[in-house]
């Protein structure tokens, strides 16, 4: 973020901004305007809220999930009651992440999986161990026998969640199947009582609403036991405007009133006014009239930076292609080293282009080497006009390197 601040050259296929130009600037003007009409209207808006959320939003926000979960009738997993509107999603990974875990328990993770909540579990001295992935998400027989190991060594007992990024992931763009929800979500409950308490799965679905391709997934809150054991976290932020930073999560009990203890500690609860701009947004179609624009926006980078990485890229180079999301993962040769020291990373720098290194996605535990030789290339928050020419100069670079590993 410096570097592209500070060097107006600078084309960044990195950072996982959205789209700055489709920010909903009219539309958010005029919700304002209408809820500062007068102060009959204003004072209530610009108050302080209630910790779990505005009722309104929390009721939205339930009926929106089960309409996306294709849930006719309501279950306890969607009682609006379970939810809790949050400053952003982060939020609620942290506070469930702080309820949940002592220093030194265990949360599996996907092998990458988003490199934030790896700081968040390090910053509570806890430890991640990942689990790979496939094209269509996590590699079951892997969890399998990661929980048979640990069930063997007793580490079991510190075992407290999976965290799972299940839509268009960050950083690998992959969508996971409701079918490997679960059964990841069976594997964990058989081994509970080797761990003496439950272990949960915590659905993070920040970038659920922003497919352009393909059919709905259903979140593992459908799934049969769900109501006790699944977290879900998502987010109001990326699909509208990441500046109002309104996030929710979907819990059970007793983790529901943990949850709001810390919540309250942080905050006392979530922004009135950025709440209130999100119940006129969803109340009078205004936010899914702007998701649509969004999707489509969307849709026509992704096609761009596909064209330009078939044009650019050097035969040797591999990318998974998202049906939503803001991430392509790209992957070289496994002799040529992508990372922050690499001389890739340095001469991409030169280039005026940057990406994530992968390695910062994957957990540190000495049972694997983290590979090196892959990267994360965002759409999200590049010009439309600078993806070509972003991809352009990083495939140079990558040819080059290619080159030089023969």
């Amino acid at each position: 973020m410096a570097l592209t601040l500070s060097r107006p050259d600078m084309i960044s296929l990195a950072a996982g901004f959205t789209d700055n130009e489709s920010l909903p600037v009219r539309e958010t003007r005029e919700i304002v305007r209408e809820l500062l009409s007068n102060p009959a209207k204003g004072r209530p808006t610009l108050q302080y809220g209630v910790t779990p959320g505005d009722e309104t939003l929390r009721l939205l926000t339930a009926e929106r999930l089960q309409r996306l979960d294709g849930v006719r009738k309501r279950s306890a997993a969607h009682d609006p009651r379970r939810v809790m509107i949050s400053g952003g999603s982060q939020q609620i990974l942290y506070m469930v992440t702080e309820a949940l875990c002592d220093e030194g328990d265990i949360v599996l993770v996907e092998d990458p999986t988003y490199f934030v909540y790896l700081g968040i579990l390090q910053s509570h001295g806890l430890q991640a161990r990942g689990i790979q992935v496939d094209r269509d998400g996590l590699n079951l027989a892997h969890l399998e026998r990661t929980l048979e190991h640990m069930k063997r060594s007793g580490a079991i007992r510190r075992l407290k969640m999976l965290y799972l990024v299940s839509y268009f992931h960050n950083p690998t763009g992959l969508t996971m199947s409701l079918e490997k929800k679960a059964r990841a979500l069976a594997l964990l409950r058989r081994y509970e009582r080797a761990a003496g308490h439950p272990i949960y799965l915590l659905e993070d679905a920040a970038y659920r609403e922003l497919r352009f391709r393909g059919e709905e997934v259903p979140s593992a809150l459908v799934v049969r036991g769900a109501g006790s054991r699944v977290i879900y976290a998502g987010t109001y932020s990326k699909p509208f405007a990441t500046g109002v930073r309104v996030g929710f999560g979907v819990m059970p009990e007793p983790l529901f009133s943990t949850v709001i203890r810390i919540k309250g500690n942080h905050d006392f609860g979530t922004a009135n006014l950025t709440q209130q701009i999100l119940v006129k947004a969803l109340g009078l179609g205004i936010y899914d009239a702007h998701l649509d624009r969004l999707r489509k926006r969307y849709a026509r980078k992704s096609a761009v930076m596909l064209r330009a990485f078939q044009q650019h890229m050097p035969p040797e180079v591999e990318w998974w292609t998202p049906d939503g999301g803001l991430y392509f993962w790209v992957r070289l040769p496994s002799g040529i080293p992508v990372g922050q020291p690499s001389r890739v990373f340095k001469d991409a720098v030169r280039a005026n282009v940057l990406y994530v290194p992968g390695e910062l996605c994957y957990a540190s535990q000495s049972s694997r080497r983290i590979p090196a030789n892959e990267m994360r290339v965002s759409f999200g928050g590049a010009r439309l006009a600078d993806i070509p020419e972003g991809v352009a100069r990083l495939g140079k670079v990558l040819r080059t390197a290619v080159r030089r590993a023969r």
